[in-house]
């Protein structure tokens, strides 16, 4: 009896622990990446591509995801400010019915950003994926990042430790999250990205490279 006490009591030390050094990883990320992220793309320099980071475009609840569409609106005031020339939008892509490039490429367009504009990136699986494959496949060494603020704060800590000069768009966030697990995954991704850095974790996908500006848009 005492040692499966001794057990339990071990595992819920640790589990508390984990739990602190998430908090603790994010809180961190976003005091380091708090200077180069915006609200207003007037503020923000002048660089050849921003990086928009996916989401599923349909919620939870069956209708629009919120976190998708204030993500396209935000990179549509940015390319009309003329911060931009070019958006690299990346996401998640497996089988015919779940895009999320394609998707944010259309929501776009519809946002009055020409398709020649779009480059699509189809192995953004990860936060870290998308920022190391702007660098590696698509040629990128100075990046916005659009996202919401959770989120950027972990995007600009990964390309500036990968040697990327990048910046964040804060897209709006949403008031009311759509579960817990949507408000509480971000501390243990947070303490990931540590994880991911100091193991140096490789982007995944193999593609050839893709010089934007230069070949047709994806």
């Amino acid at each position: 009896m005492r040692l499966v006490v001794l057990v339990v009591l071990g595992l819920a030390l640790a589990v508390v622990a984990v739990a602190a050094m998430s908090w603790l990883a994010q809180r961190r990320l976003e005091a380091f990446a708090a200077p180069s992220m915006a609200d207003d793309p007037a503020t923000l320099p002048e660089v050849p591509v921003a990086l928009v980071l996916g989401a599923a475009p349909i919620g939870p609840e069956g209708g629009p995801n919120r976190y998708f569409e204030r993500r396209l609106d935000a990179a549509a005031s940015l390319w009309r400010a003329g911060k931009v020339k070019y958006l690299l939008v990346s996401g998640d892509r497996h089988g015919t019915d779940y895009d999320e490039p394609t998707a944010m490429r259309s929501g776009l367009i519809a946002r009055g950003v020409p398709a020649q504009a779009i480059y699509r990136d189809f192995a953004g699986v990860r936060t870290r994926d998308s920022v190391l494959r702007a660098e590696e496949i698509f040629g990128q060494k100075r990046l916005i990042i659009i996202s919401q603020r959770f989120h950027l704060a972990r995007a600009i800590f990964l390309a500036r430790e990968e040697g990327i000069e990048a910046w964040g768009l804060v897209a709006r966030d949403v008031d009311r999250p759509y579960s817990i697990f949507t408000t509480l995954r971000r501390y243990p991704s947070a303490l990931r990205a540590y994880y991911d850095v100091w193991f140096e974790t490789p982007s995944r996908g193999l593609d050839k490279p893709v010089a934007i500006g230069v070949d047709p848009p994806s």
